[in-house]
């Protein structure tokens, strides 16, 4: 009899920690060599799960079996109730974005519309952020366009202030909004806060898609008016009442029942997923969201799991029912914490037949489609990067591309920025800004030279080296990148250019392409999208670097202006500045403006005009 293949050292630490594995509810965290988290999961008994990933490993699927043969160690959190679990498994997902986990970004591309519903008179606003600040949130919507039609739609048809908080204290009299019947002018008018909260309350209600709800309210405050032979503001009343009714021309209801629910539609395999979601309000379709899942996805019904427990986490608006293609396996716990979420029952549903199966069949093809969309542009963008690797002569696919520019003026302020493409689109996490240090007078070259070895002398797991280092500039700034790599010990490591404008004057028609040890530019071909992305990336790198030198010369202009005001030091600095908003509006401000700041006597403000004249 053969003996038993002794176990590694690895496993024997993994069966030792299973051993001492509570059985209670809780959350699990795999970890490879080194502490990574690879995967964070939940359990109604932790004992059980964990050990269900090391017994008849050979039933696992390739994604579920890679990520066990990495795992060097687990660390368990007890919870007190699986609901618990689930909350606390969403939270680590984020936090941490484990590489086998389904791990949704923050969706900052999609704006939503913040109504501060506790202030005496809220104006509309489009944000990124959702933060739970009691504001009330309506979205997000799928497209910046989208939300600025609707938010064009509410200041024609609702008289809300349209100017920010600061603006409304300083000003005297009504703007062109209030002339043109679109605002009340809260700012110089005595409005009734009640009759604002009134529209307000209008507003909420159009957002919320109970348009024809709202047209019944306003019909009724119109009669009203009439009824007490207010005609002015009756007819103001009927003009909204009719941008109402063609705005719910316009709307198309997608269900009979006319509830809210979401639609959960899924594609694509376990290396790139779309998960797609519809929105339905009072049976309206209000928009569709795209998420694209590229870390490795578990099965369809795990998967509908962990993206509705993150969703749900960071969305303002639950509806009372949620369409999905296969039923996750935690589904109770799911509509029990979603109905906490929203107090009131939530229900999710994997129906059969009828018309909640259109929907589902509906989410999928729009699933479907946008993940042809997105294949179909991957792959453009890789032709692309396959042609610009042969143009460059390069070793390997030029998926992250770093490129410098330097900015300054007159030789104040001078900085420098750098961005990064990945993929061939923009990765903003990825951009960097330098302050010049080491360099006295205006030197391109030396600043170049200062940057690049602050910015490649720190390769690490925060900073990978890029495939491609690109400088705004010809032979010369190419040659200073070629010596710093080559002092710092990283020259051949990747690939470097230089992109020089063209010379009208030299008869030169295109902008040229650098490579080391080259006299002549690069013939990038025919295809002009080569030198289409190139001249794209160096020039965004040209329009970070001159914001960030914009904004150090701004912060220089205003730091030296106010120094020289006797008596004003940082904190009355920082005051005005926070009051007024520039050095330009401080100075356009009377002295009695000025005095009404705290700790700003009269004779001060005296002095800061007289200073800043």
């Amino acid at each position: 009899m053969d003996a038993l293949p002794e176990l590694s050292a690895s496993s024997r630490h993994i069966m030792s920690v299973i051993q001492g594995i509570s059985e209670n509810p809780g959350v699990y965290l795999m970890k490879a060599a080194g502490g990574k988290i690879i995967y964070v999961g939940k359990a109604i008994n932790l004992k059980k799960r964990v050990s269900s990933y090391f017994q008849r490993q050979d039933t696992h699927s390739a994604k579920t079996a890679l990520m066990v043969s990495r795992v060097a160690d687990i660390e368990t959190v007890v919870t007190a109730s699986e609901k618990e679990a689930l909350i606390l498994e969403s939270t680590l997902i984020k936090r941490y974005r484990p590489r086998f986990n389904v791990v949704l970004k923050d969706d900052k591309r999609y704006p939503s519309i913040r109504i501060d519903v506790t202030a005496v008179y809220p104006k509309i606003e489009i944000v990124r952020k959702t933060p739970k600040d009691g504001a009330a949130y309506f979205g997000p919507f799928s497209s910046a366009h989208a939300v600025r039609q609707t938010l064009k739609l509410i200041n024609k048809t609702f008289p809300l202030r349209k100017c920010s908080d600061r603006t409304m204290r300083h000003r005297t009299r009504p703007c062109l909004h209030h002339q043109m019947g679109q605002c009340l002018a809260p700012c110089c008018l005595t409005v009734d806060p009640k009759v604002y909260k009134g529209i307000v309350k209008e507003v909420v209600l159009f957002l919320k898609g109970r348009t024809p709800e709202l047209i019944k309210r306003v019909r009724r405050h119109m009669c009203k008016a009439a009824d007490s032979e207010n005609f002015e503001a009756a007819a103001a009343l009927r003009d909204r009442m009719f941008a109402l009714e063609k705005t719910l021309e316009r709307q198309v209801s997608v269900t009979t029942d006319f509830l809210d629910r979401d639609v959960i539609g899924i594609s694509g395999n376990s290396d790139f997923r779309i998960v797609s979601v519809m929105t339905l309000r009072r049976g309206f379709l209000q928009g569709i969201r795209h998420f694209e899942l590229t870390h490795a996805a578990p099965e369809k019904g795990e998967l509908v799991g962990q993206f509705l427990g993150q969703y749900y986490q960071s969305v303002h608006t639950i509806p009372i029912e949620v369409l999905v293609p296969e039923m996750p396996g935690n589904v109770a716990v799911l509509e029990e914490t979603l109905s906490e979420w929203k107090a009131r029952r939530v229900r999710i549903r994997t129906p059969r037949r009828g018309e909640k199966r259109r929907l589902l069949e509906m989410a999928a093809t729009n699933a479907e489609n946008t993940l042809r969309e997105r294949l179909q542009r991957a792959s453009r963008e890789t032709a692309v990067l396959e042609g610009l690797q042969r143009r460059l002569q390069m070793s390997h696919l030029p998926s992250r591309i770093e490129c410098f520019d330097n900015s300054h003026l007159g030789g104040t302020n001078p900085v420098s920025a750098m961005v990064v493409f990945v993929d061939g689109r923009p990765h903003k996490a990825g951009y960097r800004r330098y302050a010049i240090r080491d360099v006295a007078i205006p030197d391109d070259y030396a600043s170049m030279a200062e940057v690049l070895g602050r910015r490649y002398g720190k390769i690490n797991e925060k900073n990978p080296e890029p495939d491609l280092l690109m400088v705004d500039g010809g032979k010369g700034q190419l040659n200073i990148a070629v010596r710093v790599l080559e002092q710092l010990g990283v020259a051949g490591r990747f690939a470097v250019a230089g992109i020089a404008k063209k010379d009208p004057l030299k008869g030169e028609t295109e902008d040229k392409i650098y490579l080391p040890n080259r006299n002549n530019p690069v013939n990038m071909g025919n295809d002009g999208r080569l030198l289409l992305l190139l001249q794209q990336i160096r020039d965004e790198a040209h329009r970070f670097a001159v914001t960030y030198q914009r904004k150090r010369r701004n912060q220089s202009m205003v730091t030296s202006a106010l120094d020289r005001v006797p008596g004003v030091g940082p904190k009355r600095k920082a005051m005005l500045l926070k009051h007024f908003g520039s050095i330009k509006k401080i100075r356009a401000a009377t002295v009695d403006e000025l005095s009404e700041l705290p700790g700003v006597t009269l004779s001060l403000a005296r002095a800061i005009k007289q200073t800043l004249v």
